[in-house]
């Protein structure tokens, strides 16, 4: 899978879905992006539907932020 699209996004990150949990009207993707790291996401169902998300596909974690906050 090749992403031949121009972003303003700078942050892309290419791995395969190694879970996928459908709620009520949100699903929570998680994709393995190598070297021991997960992508966690949270997206509608309707986008999952739309983009055909399985467990095992190829897929990437587009990342656009100003700001990541963190708390202890």
């Amino acid at each position: 899978m090749q992403l031949n699209i121009s972003l303003s996004a700078r942050n892309t990150l290419k791995g395969k879905v190694i879970d996928l949990k459908k709620g009520q009207t949100t699903s929570h993707i998680k994709i393995d992006i190598g070297g021991g790291n997960v992508l966690t996401a949270s997206i509608t169902n309707e986008a999952v539907d739309e983009l055909n998300l399985n467990v095992g596909d190829d897929a990437w974690g587009i990342i656009k932020a100003s700001d990541v906050m963190v708390g202890k």
